[in-house]
């Protein structure tokens, strides 16, 4: 459920831009309705989440306007469909259907957005792959933090899932998760377990693997850290 999170990114304690949260897709029109995730405006509308006995402030807005301030301001904080810098898009959206953690479905339509310098880097990640014959294949990148919540709700454990009380690298549009396919055949490398598996075999600690599994392994997370992304040290598919 977590990430390949991009390492410019990644503190929770800095101001992050706004992240959008999308909705809708009808015909050609894309209807926006944004959620956004940061550590401290008084310009934003408030939620309290009491998390082990400490009430955290997080920060949620849902005005476009602000966000359009705030890519004026930096443009690194311009949201992209990834769809424009990745060639091809490979998708797998398993929150879009009932085969996944919460058994329920969190996205109705789907659609992979991340920040502008996080695009730009994961294009890198495919052009190097694609000489190799291999692909990114994408489970989840955005997020809104109302799934973050209702995740965190199935799994409240910090080694698997955000806690909602700091907000996720997914909702900060800075995180993505992934494996590896080959282009040829959109057939996925064998990886240590399946996507969001919550035990020590998705680790990346974990070696009583087959040899190719700890390549394929590797070779994702060399990759990925290579072009800035960082791991994260429990699943696999995130960095």
């Amino acid at each position: 459920m977590n990430f390949f999170k991009f390492g410019r990114f990644s503190s929770f304690q800095i101001k992050l831009p706004l992240t959008p949260r999308w909705h809708e897709i009808k015909v050609k029109i894309f209807f926006l309705t944004f959620l956004f995730v940061i550590s401290c405006s008084h310009t934003v509308s408030s939620q309290y989440v009491n998390n082990a006995d400490t009430i955290h402030h997080i920060d949620v807005i849902s005005d476009i306007l602000l966000y359009k301030s705030s890519v004026k301001k930096n443009s690194e904080n311009r949201m992209v469909r990834l769809k424009e810098y990745l060639h091809p898009l490979i998708t797998d959206f398993k929150y879009a259907t009932y085969n996944n953690f919460t058994h329920r479905i969190l996205y109705t339509h789907p659609e992979a957005y991340l920040r502008l310098p996080v695009a730009m880097a994961l294009q890198k990640v495919q052009k190097e792959l694609k000489a190799k014959g291999l692909a990114l294949k994408i489970f989840d990148a955005y997020r809104p933090y109302s799934v973050t919540k209702e995740m965190w709700k199935v799994v409240p454990d910090q080694r698997y899932a955000a806690n909602p009380a700091k907000g996720s690298g997914h909702n900060r549009g800075e995180a993505v998760d992934l494996t590896l396919v080959k282009v040829s055949s959109g057939e996925e490398l064998p990886m240590p377990t399946g996507f969001d598996d919550f035990t020590e075999k998705a680790h990346h600690s974990y070696r009583d693997l087959p040899e190719d599994v700890l390549q394929n392994r590797a070779l994702l997370k060399t990759t990925m850290e290579k072009y800035g992304f960082r791991a994260l040290s429990t699943e696999w598919w995130q960095q």
